[in-house]
């Protein structure tokens, strides 16, 4: 088995809505939320990379969000923290192609390949604020640059290997495109889910109003059904050993359940304990 460790990066921190992360919840008022990537070290392919984080602070607004990034936020200072420059980038995989998670794509040449699902760039390319024309102009130079994007399609295919050790597949939550990058490590396998779970302690720990036996609650910002958002944070969760969201801390999970919080940023890595509101029989037995 590959030994990767997976780097937590902290791409900018975005003001939004509390209720645009969990439904419902605390509408009207503002929370901060950080924008994670990731990087992949000790792939024989190189250095690879998850996500890229918003073009710039001013971009957010388009959305009503304000974007405040910390000093040593951002793609750039975030690499060299690991002795590494957007020309070490060996690759590039997006969860989905949103304003804040595809923004700096342009700042990598063109012969580092992008990783995206074709379903999710369709959708990029139909418009909308929360996909840039900046940016979705820059994907679809790459589509028609030869080596420079790679385009799956998981709808069909099922989940496909991008690397040794890497294989990403169908979210099926957040956006229709939207896809998990699965990752094997020493500690079992991690799964970056992007937008599926924004919020894992009111959306899987303590879900904000609801009552029934270990029931996620959705986000307030989905371009799918409740019953398919819902199915897929039960799948992330049943995918593998850690959760690594978008805009959250990441999560250990056993049998489908959150059992600790990372307390660094590399996985793996030393986690504090939770427990869930609902907890299944066997807890704390030993298994």
């Amino acid at each position: 088995m590959l030994k990767h460790q997976l780097h937590i990066l902290q791409l900018g921190d975005i003001e939004l809505e509390s209720s645009f992360l969990v439904q419902y919840r605390n509408c009207g008022e503002k929370t901060v939320v950080a924008t994670n990537g990731v990087l992949i070290m000790g792939n024989p392919e190189g250095p690879i990379l998850v996500d890229t984080g918003y073009r710039n602070p001013e971009i957010m607004q388009r959305l009503g969000m304000t974007a405040k990034p910390k000093e040593g936020q951002g793609i750039e200072p975030q690499l060299a923290l690991y002795g590494l420059t957007m020309d070490d980038i060996a690759l590039i995989v997006h969860t989905h192609l949103h304003i804040d998670h595809a923004g700096r794509d342009d700042a990598f040449p063109m012969t580092t390949p992008v990783v995206v699902n074709r379903r999710e760039l369709e959708i990029a390319a139909a418009g909308g604020a929360v996909y840039p024309p900046e940016d979705v102009k820059h994907l679809i130079d790459r589509f028609h640059t030869p080596g420079a994007l790679r385009v799956l399609d998981l709808e069909h295919s099922g989940p496909v290997h991008i690397a040794p050790g890497i294989k990403c597949e169908r979210a099926g939550g957040h956006t229709e495109g939207s896809m998990n990058i699965l990752v094997e490590t020493e500690d079992g396998t991690a799964v970056i889910a992007g937008d599926v779970i924004y919020d894992v302690q009111n959306q899987v720990l303590d879900p904000f109003q609801e009552s029934r036996y270990a029931e996620p609650q959705v986000t307030g910002n989905r371009g799918v059904s409740m019953a398919e958002e819902k199915g897929a944070i039960k799948r992330a969760l049943e995918s593998g050993t850690w959760l690594i969201p978008g805009h959250d801390q990441p999560a250990r999970v056993e049998w489908g359940f959150v059992t600790g919080r990372l307390e660094g940023a590399t996985i793996p890595g030393p986690y504090t304990s939770v427990k869930p509101v609902t907890t299944p029989g066997w807890w704390g037995n030993g298994v």
